[in-house]
């Protein structure tokens, strides 16, 4: 099986391409120098060169702020970049699958999002994500779209990174408390997508660690895991005001992967404790 990966050095994309490797598949990683996927031409170059089975998409512009008034770059990267790969794809016959979020919801809800909810989202980012969706359902027969949530891992910066750093530097921190949601690891959704690409288990799925929390808990977890004693203080949304609105509650209820045998992702906490000893820290 050859596997083509788009955006292979970012977070996620890299423990796709370790993951992929330990699985003996045989592997084609790109990063943006090595492949623009909004140059419509590079990209059906390369993909009609290769002719993978599989193409998973995780490329992407994830500057949620930034997308506000970068609007377009966020388009042509997350819907027409998409469109790119998805065209691709078809003409090779390969599977696709998509990387997507779960800021296409709207986080008025109050209990878990299956994957056929109504999405609505609040900000650019999400909306731009959520036309790359239509893009590759409209375009591809055979799909995964695999939304996610709160990504962290060792190879790019998120939140647990950022409140380690932190740490260092002061003795309180003020941190969220009102936006809920499920922390996830990027290499037990690494795993889950290696799995997913091997089946004809199409559809829309949602991939998250289980359990929630809200951002003020995830942090207090990461301190206590990590044995560090700073002053978590909890703040409300309108006094952290960003560019970019957030759903106030966006759980992911992984009921695709239940109902299509596949086994869900550990709880949040236990990844975390994982994760915090790949970065060395002591516990």
């Amino acid at each position: 099986m050859k596997v083509l990966v788009t955006g292979a050095k970012g977070q996620l994309g890299f423990d796709v391409v370790k993951e992929l490797s330990l699985s003996n598949i045989e592997v084609f990683a790109f990063g943006r120098d090595e492949l623009d996927i909004t140059n419509q031409g590079a990209v059906q170059y390369i993909i009609r060169d290769i002719r993978p089975d599989v193409i998973i998409h995780a490329a992407a512009y994830t500057k949620v702020d930034q997308a506000e008034t970068d609007q377009e770059q966020a388009y042509l990267v997350n819907a027409f970049g998409t469109r790119n790969v998805a065209v691709a794809a078809a003409s090779v016959g390969a599977k696709l699958c998509y990387i997507s979020t779960d800021y296409v919801f709207d986080g008025k809800g109050e209990s878990p999002y299956h994957e056929y909810s109504q999405t609505n989202p609040l900000n650019i980012y999400g909306h731009s994500k959520y036309v790359g969706e239509e893009m590759v359902k409209t375009l591809s027969l055979k799909y995964f779209i695999v939304r996610t949530a709160w990504v962290y891992g060792k190879h790019g910066n998120n939140f647990v990174k950022t409140m380690l750093k932190l740490a260092k530097e002061k003795q309180e921190l003020g941190v969220v408390q009102d936006q809920i949601g499920s922390p996830t690891y990027t290499v037990d959704l690494a795993k889950f997508l290696v799995e997913l690409i091997q089946t004809e288990k199409y559809g829309i799925y949602h991939c998250t660690n289980t359990g929630y929390c809200s951002w003020y808990e995830f942090a207090k977890a990461i301190f206590e895991e990590a044995n560090i004693d700073v002053n978590v203080k909890p703040l409300t949304t309108l006094e952290f005001p960003r560019p970019a609105p957030r759903p106030a509650y966006s759980v992911l209820g992984n009921m695709a992967i239940r109902v299509n045998g596949f086994t869900e992702l550990r709880h949040w906490k236990e990844a975390l404790k994982s994760f915090l000893k790949e970065l060395g820290q002591p516990s």
